[in-house]
């Protein structure tokens, strides 16, 4: 679905309202495990673990977190497995995409291999969100009905995984928030909406294949 904006640039509906529901869903629950996670193993913030509060708000924040994949079965079972197929594909294009990250990293794209939806780096982002949060969540559930079950060996290698993960995510995320703000897409998880040029430059075989998909469904 392609618009114009207030000054007559096309925009491109790149995440629908279901997408960013679940994207706030996930970034909000992780936000607080991070924070009340921080606050059970990291001196300087053992205030706020101070009466349990932040251990019964890391619980829920983790049920939030679990149920992100079954949310987004719910709400976009189409988008749930586009991501999930598109974080684990790649291409030539893909390949040569790394081979010049170094020109994305400083915010140049216009010399930049062709792109699909997902770029290369959002590839390797994305599939390696999936993994972690799969290692913390299972970690997590052995430390929460598990744990008086464990030898204190097992104990301390389950937590550790548990931390090292997390630790993996928020590196993870860092790494988000740089390129959103290098290229200056906080407003698509707002609207929905990418500017139609900055497409073509960054992910032109996604923007010909939405062009294919309109020029048939208007044919048809």
């Amino acid at each position: 679905m392609t618009v114009s904006d207030t000054n007559g640039d096309q925009q491109i509906l790149r995440y629908r309202t279901r997408q960013r529901v679940v994207h706030a869903v996930m970034a909000s629950s992780f936000l607080i495990l991070l924070v009340t996670g921080l606050a059970l193993v990291w001196g300087p913030l053992a205030f706020l673990a101070a009466g349990g509060w932040s251990r019964y708000l890391h619980r829920i924040a983790a049920v939030a977190f679990m149920s992100v994949p079954f949310l987004y079965l719910i709400l976009d079972r189409a988008g749930a497995k586009e991501v999930l197929v598109d974080s684990f594909k790649y291409d030539r294009d893909d390949v040569a995409w790394f081979r010049h990250m170094y020109r994305y990293v400083l915010g140049r794209t216009a010399e930049m291999p062709p792109q699909g939806r997902l770029n290369a780096g959002q590839k390797l982002h994305h599939s390696a969100v999936i993994v972690f949060s799969a290692v913390i969540v299972v970690t997590g559930l052995i430390l929460w009905w598990l744990k008086s079950g464990l030898t204190p060996t097992q104990l301390a290698w389950t937590a550790m995984i548990h931390d090292l993960s997390m630790v993996a995510l928020t590196l993870l995320l860092v790494g988000h928030v740089f390129f959103t703000y290098v290229y200056t897409a906080w407003s698509s998880m707002a609207t929905g909406y990418v500017s139609k040029d900055d497409m073509e430059m960054e992910h032109s075989k996604w923007v010909e294949e939405l062009e294919h998909d309109g020029a048939e469904g208007s044919s048809s």
